[in-house]
């Protein structure tokens, strides 16, 4: 209960601070004068501007509330190193039964997204419904990693000790690997550097033997002393993410191998895609090759065109012609492993090119080169491809026919599965939904895979794997009219960019591939196949445990999976013939990073508080809690075998009384008592 006094004054502020003006200049002109009974005048000059003004006597019935203590248990996955979770809830339940108002939240769960042990988050969420002057103090029940600790002890947002009692042993030992200087791209074909060193805390450096592997394949191993650098190059094969892992033998009598392994993931960026083509006989298509290289700024595009043959005689004098050479030799001799990809748009055998460099062709996409044969009539001619050293990497011979009728070009059951054609605009339709074409070249005992077809089924564009090499052959020249938009037009960049990427070998046109993809906080299992069914797969966490995911069936030649990623860290899954690599969060967390409990970390910010940090742990290893002291004051709130809170006089106003000084009788009874007593002064 509490008593005071209040005002409500009867007029405007200004008409009462000026009545109060005018009351204090008599009062001091009468006592200036001497005249009689001036302090009695004065007494009820006053009584009248106080009536003016108002005053009441308040009282107010307060009901005392408890003071708060919030208690943040750490439910990060470092807790769950050694014996860290059984003695944290043993505090818990030791704090539970000290009879306090006390607020428990758990924080620093994994859910695939946070980076870091968030505990001070957490409590300022816990504490954001009560009062700063409720708040007797937080205490946190951590292994002593935490990664928001506040930069100054204002933020808190409230004025208490903040305690931290910390699981785990005194004596714990770790071995880490420290990256130092990681690239975040590189060009294919070249070399990148990643600088790292293993480092081993609380307990003496001895030497550690360190794999390097690029997605899953050991590039280097090594012997190393903890505390130095190392520099380890690393190839650039492939486009898109290479994943690299370097990790060290375990520490005997370690905490955790999980920290042991770093990754690195490293975009592969191609320089430049260098695509040679050769166009033969003019014909109506001749530029559509041509238009969608040079659409594409990720390709260098070398064109030559054969428009005079060398057996060509027409007495038109040399020194007149304007014609670049064919610089042969220098193309598919000496910088043919240069290009990427090498087309030949309707060319026939015109004794421009001798037929050893035809063999140099063929050796070239056995070792890994590519080559794409758009053909025409001149594929079923006696001077077509088919007749030269070509023939033993080309996957249709040609029967010597042409087809001339129209026709809607179609996906073959493999098409609708194979990730060059598979969801092309219009093909879900019978016929497609897309121009017909009036030209094929039939073809006999075609190998490889048909993934289009024209009439009668017949193979209209096939794919086939040459040794290292691919070899793509699309059997009509009429492509050009789904570019022109005859009939409506095709889906035709798309089918040519996708055709020529995957002679190039870009990763996401495998057909046989095993991906993980992070969205959101969900793992997703996708396996492209051409087969019609697929096995489990095995999914390997960060922490070791494993998992296994059934695939249902999506797109054709597609199937899918998900499960919640609920761990950050390096992701494997195998099906036991493909493996797939994934990193969740960032490529290596602060979960991980530092392992071994402390009470450095938590240390000087607590005892900033007036609080402090300790281990839960006696020297025998049992968890034993300082006592719990409520204090009303004090800059210290820790001592040997205690630790303080403090107690907060808050109270809640459950309800008021006013009594008015000059409402009623009272207040007649006082200005007529002043206006007599100044006039039985005045008649004395």
């Amino acid at each position: 209960m509490g008593f005071g006094i209040s005002f409500a004054p009867l007029v405007p502020a200004y008409v009462l601070w000026a009545a109060v003006a005018l009351a204090v200049v008599l009062a001091m002109l009468l006592a200036f004068v001497r005249s009689r009974g001036w302090a009695v005048r004065a007494l009820a000059l006053a009584m009248m501007v106080m009536a003016l003004a108002n005053p009441s006597f308040t009282r107010e019935d307060r009901e005392p509330l408890s003071s708060v203590v919030a208690v943040v248990v750490d439910k990060s996955p470092s807790q769950n190193f050694g014996d860290r979770i059984k003695q944290t809830e043993t505090a818990r339940a030791q704090l539970a039964e000290q009879g306090l108002d006390v607020r428990f939240v758990e924080a620093g769960e994994a859910d695939g997204e946070t980076d870091g042990t968030k505990l001070f988050s957490a409590l300022g969420s816990a504490l954001a419904d009560v009062p700063p002057d409720r708040v007797a103090g937080a205490i946190l029940l951590t292994d002593g990693r935490v990664h928001d600790l506040p930069a100054e002890v204002a933020a808190l947002g409230f004025n208490a000790p903040v305690h931290a009692l910390i699981s785990g042993a005194r004596n714990e030992r770790d071995r880490r690997v420290v990256l130092v200087t990681t690239p975040r791209f590189g060009i294919v074909g070249q070399s990148q550097t990643i600088v790292y060193r293993v480092e081993d805390q609380g307990a003496p450096a001895s030497p550690a033997e360190v794999t390097v592997r690029r997605d899953g394949e050991v590039l280097d191993r090594r012997i190393v002393t903890p505390g130095n650098t190392i520099n380890a190059q690393i190839p650039i094969p492939h486009a898109g993410p290479n994943i690299v892992e370097i990790e060290a033998a375990p520490l005997e009598g370690e905490l955790t191998p999980v920290n042991n392994r770093a990754v690195v993931s490293i975009d592969g960026v191609r320089d430049k895609l260098r695509v040679l083509l050769v166009s033969g006989e003019p014909h109506a298509g001749e530029r559509t090759w041509r238009n969608l290289l040079k659409s594409d700024a990720s390709v260098d595009l070398v064109h030559f065109t054969i428009l005079r043959p060398p057996e060509k005689q027409d007495g038109t004098p040399i020194n007149e012609l304007s014609l670049i050479a064919f610089p042969t030799r220098e193309l598919f001799q000496q910088k043919i492993k240069d290009f990427h990809l090498i087309i030949f748009d309707r060319y026939a055998r015109q004794g421009v090119l001798p037929i050893i460099y035809f063999d140099n062709i063929a050796r070239y996409v056995q070792e890994g080169g590519a080559v794409l044969i758009a053909a025409g009539p001149d594929y079923a001619s006696p001077t077509s491809l088919w007749r030269t050293p070509l023939e033993q990497i080309l996957p249709a011979e040609p029967s010597g026919r042409t087809v001339e009728l129209p026709f809607h070009a179609q996906l073959s059951e493999p098409g609708k599965r194979h990730p060059v054609t598979r969801g092309l605009a219009g093909s879900d339709t019978s016929p497609p939904h897309w121009s017909r074409w009036f030209r094929l070249v039939d073809t006999r005992a075609a190998s490889g895979t048909t993934i289009m077809e024209g009439p009668d089924k017949k193979p209209l564009l096939v794919l086939s794997r040459e040794g290292e090499g691919r070899v793509g052959l699309l059997l009509s020249d009429h492509i050009w009219l789904w570019a022109r938009g005859y009939e409506g037009g095709g889906p035709h960049l798309d089918l040519m960019r996708r055709l020529s990427h995957w002679l190039m070998k870009q990763p996401d046109l495998e057909e046989e591939a095993l991906r993980l993809i992070v969205r959101g906080r969900d793992l997703l299992v996708e396996r492209q196949t051409m087969a019609d069914a697929v096995g489990e797969v095995t999914l390997t966490l960060p922490s070791g445990k494993t998992q296994t995911v059934t695939l249902a069936a999506g797109e054709p030649g597609l199937w899918r999976g998900s499960i919640k990623a609920t761990e950050l860290g390096l992701w494997r899954a195998t099906d036991g013939k493909l493996n797939a690599l994934v990193n969740v969060g960032p490529p290596n967390p602060r979960e991980f990073a530092e392992v071994t409990s402390t009470t450095e970390v938590l240390g000087p910010f607590a005892a900033a508080t007036g609080g402090d940090a300790r281990r839960v742990t006696d020297a025998s290893g049992n968890v034993a809690l300082p006592r719990i002291v409520a204090m009303r004051s004090g800059d210290t709130y820790r001592g040997d075998d205690w630790l303080g809170l403090k107690m907060r006089d808050a109270s809640v106003v459950r309800g008021i009384g006013v009594l008015p000084m000059f409402a009623g009788l009272l207040g007649l009874l006082l200005l007529v008592g002043a206006l007599a007593a100044t006039w039985a002064r005045e008649g004395r």
